[in-house]
């Protein structure tokens, strides 16, 4: 069963897999790999960013000693609240993921946080009061054993795939000990500039230099830094609806103790298992994953068990829509229509 299909052309998967490989390497550069002119690819990135058919994003693991938390939230809610409530929660800046969901949830958010009680807060203070939520479940995430947003649409072929990566390890090998060293804290620039990039991780130093009224080499220069201190998180990201993997699950599942790491070794290297979490509760590892159609599921959960024999399912659930990837907010055509900028530790 089919819940979507790509709407995007070769030329239009080619770029997003390009800018997911090299976020924000020139179009000049881009141009002679991609074997387009600057001026088209230029065009056609603003074409697929403004419309809300893809975006390059830009978040952060960790900024200096700041704590990351993150934690699934279920929940249920009064029938026909659902939409309004995912609407409400989709502008908070601590949620990275709100999807409308089959199950015994309505909802399933992912949220970061600072700490636990930040957390806390954010779950007695909002989510609780929010008329229409009857109850909330919270798995903490424990750890995170692989960055979210890390699809990639395997459209290049390696001959062009290989330069680009190439040339972005390399970018981000230079002076890396040296500015760790240097550079040791973190600045209100920097938290003001990844909240800039948020929306859109391809702004030039000098759009930036004027935003956060500082000089265009200090802009550079700070970026370098979380760079290759290895906290920035960029992202380049078809919208799931028009990307050929339309459809969301999240699998939960448990294993013992012991086997977690060959287990998720193991999970990791199955093309659709994009996020693997360890987690509190009633089974101890969540995972979320983007499908072509609704009956890949049932092969995906096979290949699981297949790859990891001790893994035992413990439930499934899909999304019915989508409301928010990361900082986007995904529209009712599951366009792109916004970015919330995020939580600033």
């Amino acid at each position: 069963m089919h819940t979507g299909e790509s709407v995007l052309g070769e030329a239009d998967r080619s770029l997003i897999h390009a800018l997911q490989i090299a976020p924000r390497a020139s179009w000049t550069h881009l141009s002679a790999v991609l074997g387009a002119s600057p001026d088209t690819l230029a065009r056609r990135w603003e074409h697929l960013n403004t419309d809300g058919y893809a975006w390059n994003s830009l978040l952060t693991a960790r900024l200096g000693h700041d704590a990351t938390l993150h934690a699934w939230v279920e929940l249920e809610c009064v029938p026909g609240d659902a939409e309004a409530i995912a609407l409400q929660v989709a502008g908070d800046p601590c949620t990275l993921g709100v999807h409308q969901v089959t199950g015994e949830a309505d909802l399933v958010l992912l949220v970061v946080s600072p700490d636990l009680h930040a957390l806390d807060a954010y779950l007695t203070e909002r989510i609780r009061r929010l008329p229409g939520v009857i109850r909330s479940r919270t798995r903490v995430v424990t750890r995170l054993h692989n960055r979210p947003y890390r699809s990639r649409l395997e459209q290049l072929p390696p001959g062009q795939a290989h330069p680009l990566a190439e040339a972005a390890t390399s970018d981000r090998k230079p002076r890396a000990a040296a500015h760790a060293r240097a550079y040791p804290y973190v600045t209100d620039l920097d938290r003001r500039l990844v909240a800039e990039l948020a929306g859109d991780a391809r702004r030039s130093a000098a759009e930036l230099a004027r935003q956060c009224d500082t000089s265009e080499s200090t802009v550079r220069r700070r970026l370098e830094t979380l760079t290759t201190a290895g906290v920035l998180h960029h992202h380049c990201q078809a919208a799931p609806r028009f990307s050929g993997r339309p459809v969301w699950a999240m699998v939960t599942a448990d294993v013992q103790p012991l086997d977690v790491p060959a287990t998720v070794a193991a999970l990791t290297r199955l093309r659709q298992t994009l996020l693997v979490t360890s987690v509190t509760g009633r089974h101890n590892l969540s995972l979320a994953m983007w499908l072509r159609t609704v009956d890949e599921l049932h092969a995906v959960t096979a290949a699981m068990v297949r790859a990891a024999p001790g893994l035992r399912i413990t439930g499934t659930s899909l999304s019915l829509r989508t409301h928010k990837i990361g900082a986007q907010v995904l529209g009712a055509d599951g366009r792109r229509t916004h970015h919330v900028a995020p939580l600033r530790p």
